[in-house]
């Protein structure tokens, strides 16, 4: 007979690190704890919503009642739109539910290299390229163009995305101060004349709603012969004549080398990409290592975005409403006594600061059982110190929605004394 031995499942999980060994997950117990003080006091955990039923871009059930969307990016409302889900289940069914290979090998099907061609029609560039998430566009394209010896010079309220692409490629990292067209200007003269330099901006930058002044800093780039991508995730549907971004908007089409993006916003759906006119831009799908060593996009999905895209090219009207609801909002809480992060609306982000966290959860939670939800942002995501409710409005909010959404927030303040 054999001896009986102790099973793994005997052991608990804080045992199985060796003596003198190191628990990997003890450096996050500051925040464990906090978290677990926080949930002590009775409030819902801001970051485990569930939705249980999705009724439209602007309101879905949570915890049994009807919750108005105030902290989804579906700015122009595309994910219920007839031709976009009609686009998703023809793929779905001729196509199947996924390529299980990357693009370079298996993973290239038709609606993939349609999505392509609708983002060089959409943007007027040469060259597209799609990704599995906004997050890995980012990745993969600021980590292969700039790598060791090159220098990123970003802002430094930057996107994570961006800060891990600089990382993966490993190259020299310089930040400036937000939007500072003078710092940015002082940072590249103290860098090597010769030096790949690339000069990484975003057209709104997602925390605060703010966007950049986009002439003055690709001014600066170009004196300092730096090239320049812009992240336009927050931009893209909304901006512009044709709704391409604030780099549209602005005037400097011309000036900028690539601009990303994603279909997780606007768009309507999930994935990423990258337009540029350089004449070198395709050898990218060859070098760029998450777009090479990841799976592709469903063809179902690639079939939305593209159709999705092509439909945001003629959305002046919806443009004109989202703008309507941004500045409302933005107005109308100034109004009610709320501190705002900008002192105008500047996109669809309207961002509520808060003093502390437990007055920020406070409000969040009076929020939500009044009938609106919000996203509730907090460091690292935010600066540190900083607490906001971001709101992000939507081009189907009615004009009876937003004037609702308004008599909660109105409530829910001076319930929990931030007004």
């Amino acid at each position: 007979m054999s001896e009986a031995i102790d099973t793994p499942e005997a052991i608990a999980p804080g045992d199985r690190v060796a003596e003198g060994g190191r628990d990997l997950l003890a450096k996050f117990r500051p925040l464990i704890e906090e978290r677990e003080a926080l949930l002590a006091t009775g409030v819902r955990d801001p970051f485990s919503i569930v939705m249980t039923q999705v009724k439209s871009p602007t309101l879905a059930v949570i915890q049994g009642r009807d919750t108005i969307l105030l902290g989804t990016y579906n700015y122009m409302g595309m994910t219920f739109d007839s031709d976009v889900i009609a686009a998703g289940k023809q793929a779905f069914d001729q196509f199947g539910s996924g390529t299980t290979g990357s693009r370079v090998l298996n993973g290239t099907y038709h609606p993939h290299k349609d999505c392509e061609e609708a983002l060089k029609e959409f943007y007027g560039a040469d060259h597209a390229i799609v990704f599995s998430t906004g997050y890995q566009a980012n990745l993969g394209v600021i980590s292969t163009l700039a790598g060791k010896g090159d220098y990123i010079i970003l802002d430094a309220d930057s996107h994570a995305s961006i800060y891990d692409g600089c990382w993966l490629g490993n190259a020299e990292i310089v930040r400036f101060r937000h939007n500072s067209v003078e710092d940015l200007d002082k940072r590249l003269g103290r860098l090597p004349r010769e030096a790949g330099k690339l000069v990484v901006l975003e057209g709104v930058y997602s925390m605060f709603g703010d966007v950049a002044p986009l002439p003055e800093m690709v001014a600066v780039a170009r004196k300092h012969k730096a090239m320049i991508l812009c992240d336009e995730a927050h931009g893209m549907g909304f901006f512009g004549a044709n709704g391409r971004g604030v780099y549209e908007e602005m005037g400097v089409e011309d000036d900028i080398d690539f601009v990303i993006g994603t279909f997780s916003k606007s768009v309507g759906t999930v994935g990423g990409f990258c337009v540029s006119n350089h004449p070198d831009f395709e050898v990218l799908r060859l070098v760029c290592r998450p777009y090479i060593f990841t799976a592709s996009l469903p063809p179902s999905v690639v079939a939305t975005a593209a159709t999705s895209i092509r439909k945001l090219m003629h959305a002046g009207d919806k443009r004109a409403h989202l703008w309507k609801n941004s500045r409302r909002l933005h107005a109308g809480l100034r109004e009610l006594g709320f501190t705002i992060a900008t002192a105008t609306a500047q996109s669809a982000i309207i961002a509520v600061m808060l003093p502390d966290q437990q007055r920020a959860v406070a409000l969040w939670q009076a929020l939500l059982e009044g009938g609106v939800y919000v996203n509730l942002a907090r460091p690292p995501a935010t600066p540190a110190g900083t607490y906001l409710l971001r709101c992000s409005l939507c081009a189907e909010h009615s004009d009876e929605q937003v004037g609702e959404i308004l008599a909660i927030f109105a409530a829910a303040g001076r319930a929990v004394g931030a007004i």
